[in-house]
């Protein structure tokens, strides 16, 4: 584990391998232990640099402060990317790490080389609008709301199942490894801060200021409203390119490590 000062802040990471910078952002109750999985199959081509975001593990938040912000860790990740050396880096986010790193080539995209957004996380205001007769899906933040509400009873158990298994479904969380589950339980408190984060929804005007070579991928077996935020971005991204990993959901990196390296590195070698 390394560190860089960030804001004020010490940003720990894990490098390794050799090569052009790779630098991985994980998402909601995540940390730089997130992309364990797919170290071996990205750090053969790639210097893989995974991150922890302000108030992460190996950071155990007491969820004191205003500093949890969208904002606030889009701005860190910016400055961490400028201290990677040499430059411009290959940017990856999953989930809420792909809200991060699309907001990172919006503001930008001079620190960029490529750009891979796998299940980005967040909402679509009314200018980019689903594909006439997509189900409704209800939005996630309520699910954040209601785990903030069960974590504040005391029910930290209760809090992460109900966030897991609203975005892989029921009886999901038992399937989790013992490793899984303790990370998200080293960031918990976390789910207090992002209540009130801040985050903007995607504009059409944001997709379609993307000039950084994007890949987006989606796990075959997401459904809910991740399964169609990453689509209705890459209609909207010039030149995007997509990839789905078949038999995968949300954390596909973890339930098909291979077959998402595989298709990271090729987009990568282009």
């Amino acid at each position: 584990m390394q560190s860089f000062r960030v804001n004020g802040y010490d940003m720990a990471y894990l490098e390794v391998g050799e090569g052009p910078p790779l630098v991985c952002v994980h998402g909601t109750l995540g940390d730089f232990r997130t992309w364990y999985s797919v170290l071996g199959p990205l750090s053969k081509s790639h210097r893989v640099i995974s991150v922890s975001l302000r108030h992460f593990f190996p950071e155990h938040w007491d969820a004191v402060g205003d500093d949890y912000k969208m904002a606030q860790h889009v701005a860190d990740t910016i400055a961490f990317i400028e201290q990677v050396k040499p430059g411009p880096v290959d940017l990856m986010g999953h989930s809420r790490g792909g809200h991060i790193a699309f907001r990172v080539a919006q503001a930008r995209p001079d620190l960029l080389r490529k750009l891979v957004l796998a299940e980005p996380g967040g909402d679509l205001d009314a200018s980019l609008p689903v594909p006439e007769g997509t189900p409704a899906h209800p939005p996630l933040a309520a699910r954040t709301a209601r785990s903030v509400e069960m974590i504040r009873a005391g029910d930290l158990e209760g809090a992460l199942r109900n966030f897991y298994e609203g975005i892989e479904g029921d009886g999901s969380w038992r399937r989790v490894p013992a490793a899984a589950k303790q990370q998200l339980r080293d960031n918990a408190l976390t789910f207090l801060g992002q209540i009130n984060e801040q985050r903007r929804p995607y504009t059409l005007r944001d997709a379609q200021a993307i000039r950084t070579p994007t890949l987006l991928i989606g796990g075959g077996a997401t459904s809910g409203s991740l399964s169609v935020m990453w689509r209705v971005l890459a209609a909207h991204i010039a030149g995007a390119e997509t990839a789905v990993i078949a038999n995968a959901g949300h954390w596909m990196f973890e339930q098909a490590p291979l077959e998402f390296g595989e298709v990271v590195n090729r987009f990568l070698a282009k």
